[in-house]
């Protein structure tokens, strides 16, 4: 994968190409951390929301 990325064997890698790689990484850190806080944020709603639909349920009348 790295002569993909940095070219063909032989010759010094071309530095656009290296800046070019690192801030892609850069950019999936923050994307992979971007995804850790939603999903926690997801599970925090879908808890809220739970505990919401359970105190809904205990106010309905019981049907007899």
């Amino acid at each position: 994968m790295a002569k993909a990325l940095f070219g063909h064997v032989g010759g010094a890698p071309d530095r656009r190409l290296v800046d070019e790689v690192t801030q892609l990484r850069a950019k999936v850190r923050a994307l992979e951390f971007e995804v850790v806080r939603l999903r926690a944020e997801n599970d925090r709603l879908a808890a809220a929301a739970a505990e919401t639909d359970h105190l809904i349920r205990l106010a309905e009348p019981a049907m007899a």
